[in-house]
C-alpha cells in the first residue's frame, strides 16, 4: 500500500456554517474521519498547515506548502494538499515552479460544497485525490477535481458554482477518474535525478488590465512599488500607439528602470501572439516584451514571481520564464 499524505489548509472542503457566512473550521483529521473509505486505497497520515479561505492565501503560503511537501518527501509517495477552489489554480501553478523534477505526484484538490453537507463533491473528490496519489502514473503537480486530473500549471476556475469548475486551459487533461478507476490519458517518463526545491518568490509583481479608455500614466504611480508588469492586452496581444492613450512613452521609461515587462491576453484559451499586429509586433520589437503565448495568467504570474526569485538580471528572467516547467508552455517565439 502507497503512504499518502494529506495537508489540510482550510477551504470550502473543511467550512461550517457560522452567522458570517462558510468558515474553514474542520481539522485535517475530521476531513479524513468523514471519508473512512480512503484508508482501503492507501496508508493515510495528515498534516494541519493552515485553516484559511483560500481568499486569504499569499505567497508565504505556497512557501509553506513547499517546505511541507520537501520535509516529508521521503516519507511518503504522494501527496494530497486540500484548499479553498478560489486561488487554487494559483497555488497549483506556483507549486509547480516551487517543487520541480518531482518523481512523486503532488494532488491539489477542494471542493465546491463543504464536507459534512449531504450532497456535498467533497468526499469523492478526496478519495479520488488520493487514489490519484497512489497511481504509478502519476507524478508532479497536479489538481483532481470532478474526476478531471489537470497539469497544475493548466487549471483556471471556470464556474463559481458548478461541481465541473475547473477546465484544463489550452492542454489535455492528464486523466479522468470514473467510479474509482483511473484512465489515463497522458503517459510520460518520470524526470530523473532528485526534486529541486525552491523557496524565492518576487512578490512584487503587477498585473494591468488593459481597457479602452485606461491612462497609461497608472502605470508610472505604480512603478515604485512593483518589480514587473503583466499587461493583460485584448487578444493576440497589442498596446495602443495613438494620441493620449499611446503606452509608448509609458513603456520606455518602465523599460530604462529595468521593470520586467509581459504581455498577457484576457482571452482564455489559444494564447498570445504579438508578431500579427503592427499594436504588438513593435511593442515587442522596441521594449523587448515577454509574452505568456499559451500559458494560463495563473501561471505567468507564479512563473514570473518564482524567475523574479532567482534573478533580477532581465535577461536571465527571460531564460527561466521562456523554460517549460511541467506543461505549462508548449510554444514561443
Amino acid at each position: 500500500m502507497k503512504r499518502v499524505l494529506i495537508i489540510a489548509t482550510g477551504g470550502t472542503i473543511a467550512c461550517k456554517k457560522t452567522e458570517q457566512g462558510l468558515m474553514p473550521m474542520l481539522s485535517s483529521e475530521e476531513l479524513l474521519a468523514l471519508v473512512p473509505q480512503i484508508r482501503d486505497i492507501a496508508e493515510v497520515d495528515t498534516l494541519q498547515l493552515f485553516s484559511l479561505d483560500s481568499t486569504n492565501m499569499q505567497p508565504a503560503h505556497w512557501i509553506h506548502m513547499m517546505e511541507a511537501i520537501r520535509d516529508h518527501y521521503d516519507r511518503y509517495d504522494g501527496f494530497v494538499i486540500c484548499h479553498g477552489t478560489d486561488t487554487m489554480a494559483y497555488s497549483a501553478a506556483a507549486l509547480s515552479y516551487l517543487c520541480q523534477n518531482l518523481r512523486k505526484p503532488v494532488i491539489v484538490t477542494g471542493s465546491q460544497k463543504p464536507i459534512e453537507e449531504e450532497n456535498t463533491d467533497a468526499r469523492v473528490n478526496l478519495e479520488d485525490s488520493v487514489r490519484y496519489a497512489s497511481s504509478d502514473d502519476a507524478f508532479g503537480v497536479c489538481m483532481v477535481f470532478d474526476g478531471r486530473v489537470i497539469d497544475g500549471t493548466r487549471a483556471r476556475k471556470m464556474r463559481t458554482k458548478s461541481y465541473n469548475a475547473f477546465d484544463s486551459i489550452n492542454y489535455p487533461q492528464l486523466a479522468v477518474i470514473q467510479d474509482g478507476q483511473i484512465i489515463q490519458y497522458i503517459r510520460e517518463l518520470k524526470p530523473f535525478g532528485s526534486p529541486r526545491f525552491y523557496d524565492t518568490l518576487d512578490e512584487k509583481i503587477f498585473v494591468f488590465k488593459l481597457i479602452p479608455g485606461m491612462d497609461p500614466s497608472v502605470l508610472l504611480k505604480l512603478k515604485d512599488s512593483f518589480d514587473g508588469f503583466i499587461i493583460e492586452s485584448y487578444g493576440v496581444g497589442g498596446i495602443p500607439w495613438i494620441g493620449e492613450y499611446s503606452f509608448d512613452e509609458v513603456l520606455n521609461q518602465l523599460d530604462e528602470e529595468g521593470k520586467i515587462l509581459l504581455m498577457a491576453t484576457q482571452v482564455i484559451h489559444e494564447g498570445s501572439d504579438m508578431t500579427v499586429y503592427q499594436v504588438g509586433r513593435v511593442a515587442k520589437e522596441q521594449y523587448k516584451l515577454m509574452e505568456t503565448y499559451d500559458m494560463t495568467l495563473e501561471a505567468a504570474v507564479t512563473k514570473l514571481m518564482w524567475a523574479m526569485g532567482q534573478s533580477k538580471d532581465k535577461k536571465r528572467v527571460r531564460e527561466l520564464f521562456y523554460s517549460t516547467v511541467g506543461h505549462d508552455l508548449l510554444f514561443h517565439h
